[in-house]
């Protein structure tokens, strides 16, 4: 399979494995069209469901993961073989030139030397309808080489440990779309130990609602601040989530045995007085740790434990900036 169906093999998995939270939020958003329609309880109910959806995302990023990428079977794998002349019209009407023989109508109405001249027309056009179509085959093929020489080129250097060929993979996968609906935007770099490194922006106060939505007893709408260790309880399980999805899809992407993920939001700077995106959470994310969490079940932050990782949070103050895990500590590893 060539990497263009691959990848269409990948996304259609992901589609068939799209967790629950995703495909109640869709089925919302149909009935958003729908909602000045509604009753005050009906809109109120709504309201609640798309707030507790909301949450359930935010939870559950790291629920997903796409299939595994096996690169050698891309590095294996033989050219397209290019297409030869077979001159298959061509020899056809050439054949029925052989066999021809003038029946009783054709010698009375002296016809043979016009069907023989018809014969011969016929092997031209069948001529051109081989070299025409030999032209479009070698384009094909063409097409097809190319994309095997990406494909070869690709996989020979991941397997080489090329740190270029390693975010190219990343990016022409790209399968964090849905955490940068979220508001999550990520960047990626190889560090001198050739280690692959992931930096994610999560932006999280922008993410986490500010409020709590429920109902009463009557039915009606209950809209009540959060309180800021549940808002800061949130954002901890949320920036988990996400860092253990990025490592997931990166280690199913490519054939790493660790890679280095670590979360930055917009902090304040107690030297300068500014917000600035400083590190919250780095963790050293392991292969062989980390697929063996199951994932429908842990605690996202919880989950940190199994890994080396730097965290300073606090339910009542939130993150506090901490170092980034350092590479050089797991050269061996790369």
């Amino acid at each position: 399979m060539t990497w263009k169906g691959t990848l269409r093999s990948m996304q259609a998995s992901a589609r068939r494995a799209e967790r629950n939270s995703k495909r109640r939020q869709r089925e919302l958003q149909v009935r958003q069209k729908e909602f000045e329609k509604m009753e005050a309880l009906e809109q109120a109910a709504y309201e609640v469901e798309v707030y507790e959806n909301h949450i359930d995302l935010l939870l559950s990023v790291h629920k997903d993961c796409g299939e595994r990428i096996d690169w050698s079977e891309f590095a294996n794998q033989p050219p397209p073989i290019k297409p030869a002349a077979l001159n298959t019209h061509e020899n056809q009407a050439r054949a029925r030139q052989a066999s021809y023989k003038p029946g009783f109508i054709a010698r009375t109405l002296k016809l043979e030397a016009r069907q023989r001249k018809k014969l011969e027309f016929a092997i031209q056009a069948a001529a051109a309808k081989d070299s025409q179509q030999l032209a479009q085959e070698v384009t094909e093929w063409e097409a097809e080489h190319q994309d095997w020489k990406i494909d070869h080129e690709l996989a020979l250097g991941i397997l080489a440990g090329n740190g270029q060929s390693k975010i190219d993979a990343v990016l022409r996968v790209n399968p964090f779309t849905d955490i940068s609906h979220l508001g999550t935007s990520i960047n990626f770099s190889v560090a001198d130990t050739g280690i692959l490194e992931c930096t994610l922006s999560v932006h999280g106060t922008k993410v986490i609602p500010q409020e709590i939505k429920s109902l009463l007893q009557s039915g009606k709408l209950s809209v009540k601040k959060m309180p800021i260790s549940k808002f800061n309880e949130l954002l901890q399980d949320y920036v988990s989530s996400c860092v253990l999805r990025v490592g997931q899809e990166l280690l199913s992407i490519l054939p790493e045995r660790l890679v280095i993920v670590t979360a930055v939001d917009s902090l304040l700077n107690s030297a300068t007085g500014h917000l600035e995106d400083q590190p919250i959470l780095s963790v050293a994310l392991a292969r062989e740790t980390l697929f063996k969490l199951n994932m429908q079940s842990i605690d996202p932050s919880d989950s940190m434990k199994n890994f080396v990782h730097t965290m300073n949070f606090k339910k009542t103050t939130g993150f506090m900036p901490v170092d980034k895990v350092d590479s050089q500590q797991f050269a061996s590893l790369a």
